[in-house]
Formats: structure tokens, sequence, C-alpha cells
């Protein structure tokens, strides 16, 4: 018996403009019909545009279909056929909520449609919006306990803002639609979920909750939204690793084979719809809704190992057995998107920081992935292009390869943070370290890290240290605290103990999950956390902080 059509995603809202919004969906069929209706009755309706995804596939250790082990099905990448839809709702009327179902039609005739959603375009200045900020979902255990609680908190959402890191191998397509453990990214922001988390014996399932069918999503790249060398590796996890600089390649490869074999960020650009720049595309705009100006920055770098143990490539060094082979190098953490003075991307931002709908903005923020500041692991090495050094024997031989990442040379700090303090941004949003923690600076820009949602790897403070720091002593590397000397903020309302009792600044744990709200009708900002090991608990406010106008 045939199984009835389905949709692969539920339909979600992109790139609202002040008469109009984006509707998107997925399906794995091609269809011959695809479309919105929309309005009273759902009377009227609009055609979509169907683009094929070029890069989603599944390997030995995608969790979808049959198999829930590492190669049951498939031993190397095979190509997952996926296609997305996409239908411009126009003529809208500003603050006026419409509601609208999309339907798709296979070839064999079949429809299949979804449910009735709300849709609306961008809200003007003065209304009052409730706006998510969340990052660094990458298929965790706690995100859809996570996205469930934000809906029985917070009711429906205006807005999400993304800091990076979406989902974990961006090019294994089961991680955005259909993990088989139930935690997929759409699944988890569309309460389709179905993720067990187990407690003492007592399993409690949880489904995310229905946000972005009803609410624009804007994002930024992470990490994890950069996929490695084309098809080089057998397994996608190779692959996603398996980045080296523009440049090396361009010296080892050639113009035309450039991307392919460096980095691309080619899945998640063909996933969403976002606002453009002239110089970044999607990888950094920005965009004005209600009373925000939000900038959203391409600012994050390769993750490497700390040692080069089994081959891998590290942080600090190459490993032995590829010292000869330099097109097998990593390069260390190195950066994608330029961001240093003089950038494209530096200079995009001065003017963006000097035009009119930002300068007028009542909220001026800003989005990235790398942390400007943070207890977390990930703010080590600092944000620089790493400086190789080669040491050779007597002959010329390679003996070591290893790098440095001298701390004043930090592009965040020494140039992108002077120009925020300029142009008075009032937020800093960022992800990348699994925690939450936030400061302020002396002129008073807040600096919010809330992606403690899935997992955390820990806060260095008080006795804890940091665990990626170099096999050398050297002052660049900070093993505690704030590398620049900002004392985190302890959290107003609620701040959780230590083991002695004590008030901490942060919050690092694999059984509480956070999630943090910006009203932009008071200007404050909430951060509330779950403790997932009592599925009863009661959700607790613990921090609230204010915008200044």
């Amino acid at each position: 018996m045939t199984s009835p059509p389905q949709l692969l995603t539920d339909p979600f809202l992109q790139l609202p403009t002040p008469t109009s919004v984006r509707v998107v969906w997925f399906t794995e069929f091609a269809g011959y019909r695809h479309l919105v209706s929309y309005g009273e009755n759902l009377a009227t309706t609009v055609c979509a545009k169907t683009t094929k995804l070029s890069r989603t596939r599944e390997d030995q250790q995608s969790r979808v279909g049959s198999q829930t082990q590492d190669g049951q099905v498939y031993q190397h990448p095979v190509q997952r056929h996926i296609w997305r839809h996409e239908a411009e709702v126009t003529s809208l009327t500003p603050n006026k909520n419409l509601a609208y179902r999309v339907t798709s039609v296979r070839e064999d005739g079949q429809s299949v449609s979804s449910n009735v959603y709300s849709l609306a375009p961008t809200p003007t200045p003065g209304t009052p919006l409730k706006i998510l900020l969340t990052s660094d979902h990458q298929i965790k255990p706690m995100v859809a306990a996570n996205l469930q609680k934000v809906v029985e908190t917070i009711g429906q959402i205006d807005a999400v803002w993304f800091a990076g890191d979406l989902a974990n191998i961006p090019d294994r397509a089961s991680e955005w639609f259909d993990d088989n453990r139930g935690g997929a990214f759409f699944p988890c922001l569309q309460g389709r979920a179905k993720y067990e988390i187990d407690c003492n014996g007592t399993k409690t399932s949880y489904t995310g909750g229905q946000i972005i069918q009803h609410a624009p999503m804007f994002t930024c790249i992470g990490n994890h939204e950069v996929m490695g060398r084309f098809a080089r590796k057998d397994s996608l996890n190779e692959e996603f690793n398996d980045t080296i600089p523009r440049t090396v390649a361009l010296k080892l490869y050639g113009e035309n084979f450039l991307k392919d074999n460096s980095f691309n960020t080619d899945t998640y650009e063909e996933i969403f719809t976002l606002p453009e720049s002239p110089e970044g595309g999607k990888t950094y705009y920005a965009v004005s809704f209600g009373d925000v100006r939000l900038v959203v920055l391409y600012a994050t770098n390769m993750w490497r190992y700390v040692n080069t143990d089994g081959g891998k490539q590290g942080k600090y060094g190459e490993p032995e057995v590829e010292l000869d082979n330099p097109e097998n190098w990593g390069y260390g953490q190195h950066i994608y998107e330029p961001i240093a003075k003089d950038s494209q991307q530096y200079n995009w931002l001065v003017q963006e920081l000097n035009s009119p709908e930002f300068k007028q903005a009542k909220y001026k923020v800003v989005m990235l992935h790398h942390p400007p500041h943070t207890l977390g692991d990930n703010i080590v090495p600092a944000y620089t292009d790493p400086v190789q050094i080669i040491e050779r024997d007597e002959d010329g031989n390679i003996k070591a390869v290893r790098y440095e990442y001298p701390k004043q040379a930090d592009y965040i700090i020494r140039d992108l943070l002077p120009l925020l303090e300029a142009a008075q941004v009032q937020l800093v949003f960022f992800g990348h370290s699994h925690l939450w923690n936030r400061f302020c600076s002396p002129s008073g820009i807040h600096f919010l890290e809330t992606s403690n949602v899935g997992n955390s790897y820990g806060a260095a403070y008080k006795d804890k240290k940091r665990k990626n720091l170099p096999p050398w002593q050297n002052q660049d590397y900070v093993a505690i605290g704030d590398p620049y000397g900002l004392e985190p903020v302890t959290p107003t309302i609620a701040p959780m103990l230590d083991e002695n009792g004590q008030t901490i600044p942060y919050i690092a744990s694999n059984e509480i999950t956070v999630f943090s709200i910006f009203d932009t009708g008071t200007g404050t900002i909430s951060s509330y956390r779950f403790d997932t090991r009592k599925p009863d608990a009661e959700v607790i406010k613990f921090d609230e902080f204010k915008l200044k106008e």
C-alpha cells in the first residue's frame, strides 16, 4: 500500500518587507504545482518557485530512516533529492495577520496541504514585539524541550534571531529535516519533533514549538554552516572538517576549483532566503524589524582540536604524519570571512553604522557567531589569522608546524568593537560556547551569549580552567575568565548556585536549558531556564536587563 504524500517540512516565513513576506517549504518530490493560499477563506493563491538542493546527502553517520547505527544503510555519502518551494505573498497590510496554507501536488496528481498558519509583513516602528534569541542547536539533546518551553511560556513569537550553528553537519539532510532521534532542526522549530529525554529511567518526550510557521527567522553563519572541500573525503563528518583557507586553495588548485577545494556555505544559502548586502549577499546583512535595526555579521572560524593525536588537524599545529603533505594541513583555526579593518566586510559595516536606517533605529543590535566576551572555551585562541611557524632541521626538512594567535591582534576586540562603541550599539548577541553568560562594557554595550540550548562544554570561572589551551605557556591564552577583562554579570533575578552555595554568573549545563526573549515594547531582555530532569518543573525567569533607547 502506497503511503500518502507528505511535506518534508511545514511552511516557514522568510524575508518580510513592509508589504510582503516569503513562504518556504520542502518536499522529497519535485511535483508539478506548489502554491500558497491565503487571506479570507484562503481565497487568494500564489504559485511557488521550485529549486532543488544541490549538496544535501546522507552518509554512514546519518540517523535517518532505518539507519540507527553507523553504516547500516549508507557506507559513503549519497545524494538525497530534496526540493525547495518559495512563494512571495504581496500586497500585505502592516501589522495585519492573514491566514495561510501551502499545498504541493505530486507528479501522480496526489496533493498534500499543511495546516493553516498566520503571516504578516515587517511590523512598523512602535509595534511591541517578542523576539526569541537562540543559537547552537546542532541537533543537541535539549533543543526540543527548550523550544517547547518557549511557546508554553511566552506564547506566539514575533521573530527568531539565530546566532549560528543551526545544524551540526550542514550537508547532512536528515539533521535539517528528519533525523530519526527526533530532534532535527525544522521539526524542533515547528512543533513536530519527537525527542525523548531519559532521566533516571523516566522518559519524557518533547515536540519543540510551533514558531517559524508564524514568525520570520534571521540567521547568521556559524562554523557549523560551513562545509569543507567537496567530496574529497568518504564521510560528511570528514568533509566538514576538511577546510583550508581560500588563499591556500588558490595556490594549490587555481581559481576555477577554488570553492570546492576550500569551503562553502551552499546548503545554508540554498535553504534560507535572507536579506542581502551588495558585498556579502546572505552572509552578512542588515535589516529593520519594528523598532530594531539588526546587523548580522559573518564572524566565525574553523574549529580545530587542541592536539593532533591520531593525525587530527590542530588549533596549534599539524600532525606529524602530514608534515610533508601541505595539501592535507588544516592551517589552524583560519577565519572564513575577513572582518579586520579595511576588509570588505569591515568597510560595509562602517557604511551601515552611518546609514539613516541604523542611526534612526530605537534599538541597535549586532548579531554574530563568535564571542567578543565569554567565559566559554571557544574565545581562546584569539580571533585572528593564525601565525604559522615552521621548524626545520639543518637539512631543511620540516620538524614541526605550529600556530600562534596573538591576543593583541584579535580582530573583534581591536577593530570591530571600537566601531560598535562609537555607533552606540546597545546589544551584541552571539553564541559558539554553548552556555549562558552576559557582560556590559563601560560604555553600556550589553553582550549576551544565550547558547546553552542543547548541551554545554563548561565555563572557565574561578578554579575551572579552559580545556583548549596550547601545550606551551603564553599570556595570549587566558585560562580563566573573559580574556579581555570584562567581569560577567550575575543574573538579576534568580542566579544559580555553585556547590558552595555561592551565586554564579553563568549557566553551563547538560540538564538545564536556557532561552532569552527580547521584548521591544519595554526594551527588556529576559532569560529563562528549565530543568529537563524535572519534567513538571516550572520555567524560571532568572535574569532581566533593559536596553537604553
